[in-house]
């Protein structure tokens, strides 16, 4: 592992997570642990030998462990320390200061885990003042529960038992229903989601989501006109 060298905490912190792919790798596990073959999915830039590489330097720094399933999984999982999640708040903040930018690539490819990362922080809780919503969202073969209340938004892997809608999509189109200009209307047209239940909650549910004001010339959105 290269080193700065430098007693500084920050310049520390990037001898521990500042190579390229670690703090993605770190991003990847956030939301719970992971096969190799997972993180091979979610981070499809990042080679075999890379990623194993990255995550041996992390598990040596005491950022990353891994452990065995019990049977009948018995597969081994790498997953965050208690220390490696402080930083969760950390990458948020990275997230919201990337958000901004004008040159944010808007139409590059996003994972699942991205996105729902991204929903937690471009979440606009004013907008939500007031609403009650449990939302199930299936990207794939993944599952997480969304639910709105009064203001605040908790999203996690998993299943809510008596949702208002169920919506299915890829992560790339729920990305446009939320943070793009793609209608839920015409996603399900196109036969690019589709949603049991009340379709109304569904549609309140992705308009909770904005990308914030760009910090220099204004971004043209996914249809290619001008807007923050």
């Amino acid at each position: 592992m290269r080193s700065y060298d430098d007693g500084c905490p920050a310049a520390h912190a990037l001898d521990l997570v500042g190579e390229r792919w670690s703090l993605l790798i770190v991003r990847e596990l956030l939301l719970g642990p992971k096969r190799f073959t997972d993180l091979r999915s979610g981070l499809r830039g990042a080679s075999a030998n890379v990623l194993t590489e990255r995550l041996r330097a992390l598990e040596a720094g005491g950022v990353v462990r891994r452990r065995k399933l019990p049977p009948p999984a018995a597969s081994q999982v790498y997953e965050l320390t208690e220390w490696g999640r402080g930083l969760e708040g950390i990458i948020v903040q990275f997230l919201r200061w990337g958000a901004r930018s004008p040159a944010m690539p808007l139409d590059t490819r996003i994972g699942t885990d991205a996105l729902i990362l991204s929903l937690r922080t471009l979440f606009l809780p004013t907008a939500a003042r007031g609403l009650e919503l449990a939302i199930q969202l299936e990207i794939g073969d993944r599952y997480f529960s969304a639910e709105v209340v009064d203001g605040t938004l908790l999203i996690m892997p998993g299943l809510i038992e008596h949702p208002h809608a169920v919506v299915t999509a890829d992560a790339e189109t729920l990305k446009r229903l939320t943070i793009g200009t793609r209608s839920l209307e015409v996603a399900v047209h196109a036969e690019r989601a589709t949603v049991t239940g009340d379709k109304a909650s569904a549609e309140r549910f992705l308009d909770l989501f904005r990308l914030p004001e760009s910090a220099g010339a204004a971004r043209p959105d996914f249809e290619g006109r001008s807007g923050a």
